[in-house]
């Protein structure tokens, strides 16, 4: 992905208002007063460590008093499915993945989770030898099964390309746009990542072709996945090409912090910047 390409004249348009940009965090609910006194909006928690879906309920009520106790709201989640839950291969556990998805997205809607991220690189490893083909038919039943059940418990799922030293499937966001847009869910929908969008040197116009279906963000460097401000990166055509297509959600930060209290306030002046910049009118 070429950073600085000189796009800005080109991106230039009407978009929808930008009213409700939030900046969140990738982080522990422990770690939310640093990001609280430093200005952020909201935290991106962990599903598996934060909600617990394997777990029973006792062991899930004192996680969801940290979260409704923590100063920032929590209103998403990554890291969706363990590695041994696999959506596709030779042998799906379809019940045991069932339970954990609607175990998942209901204690997400009781935490206030509206957004869980599908990125899970491990679980959804199409497996050496199986054909793919196959395996993006189970991912659409997956896709299809998984929305359902957010749709009920008021959640949106946002589909994460992953780079291929990652995963082998998923890798692009014209990849990611194509399943979403074949199952057509109001549940279902796309998360852009910065890193993984440069590392698969996805463009602009992929963004742009993904316009709407676009429902979350994560941010990092480009070149070692560090938080925003800690290397030199250009963000401009990133922003440029969000604020193209009237993106109003959150952007959470998903990169590598050497000192959270001494960064996090420089990290969310670049993402201010950055979004300011983008809106400001261009040359024709």
């Amino acid at each position: 992905m070429q950073q600085g390409t000189g796009l800005g004249s080109g991106l230039a348009g009407p978009g929808r208002e930008r009213v409700n940009m939030k900046f969140g965090v990738c982080a522990d609910v422990s770690q939310a007063p640093i990001l609280t006194v430093a200005g952020f909006d909201f935290l991106e928690l962990n599903v598996q460590a934060n909600l617990k879906p394997e777990a029973e309920e006792a062991d899930f009520l004192p996680e969801l008093a940290r979260i409704r106790g923590c100063p920032l709201p929590c209103t998403a989640a990554n890291c969706f499915l363990p590695g041994h839950l696999k959506p596709l291969g030779p042998d799906v556990p379809k019940e045991p993945l069932k339970r954990y998805v609607e175990t998942a997205c209901e204690r997400a809607r009781r935490a206030g989770i509206q957004t869980i991220v599908f990125g899970s690189g491990g679980a959804r490893q199409i497996p050496e030898g199986f054909d793919r083909s196959a395996a993006w038919k189970q991912l659409l039943d997956f896709g299809w099964m998984a929305s359902t059940i957010a749709h009920k418990h008021g959640v949106t799922i946002a589909v994460e390309p992953l780079n291929r030293n990652e995963c082998n499937v998923f890798n692009t966001l014209g990849e990611c746009n194509r399943f979403v847009r074949d199952l057509n869910l109001p549940n279902l929908r796309l998360l852009l990542d910065s890193y993984h969008w440069s590392v698969e040197k996805d463009s602009v116009a992929d963004i742009l072709d993904a316009g709407s279906f676009i429902h979350h963000v994560h941010i990092a460097t480009y070149a070692t996945r560090k938080s925003p401000g800690i290397e030199p990166c250009d963000f401009s055509d990133f922003f440029l090409a969000l604020h193209a297509i009237g993106y109003a959600g959150g952007i959470s930060i998903e990169g590598a912090w050497t000192d959270l209290g001494r960064e996090a306030e420089p990290a969310l002046a670049v993402l201010r910047r950055g979004t300011a910049d983008a809106a400001q009118p261009r040359k024709k």
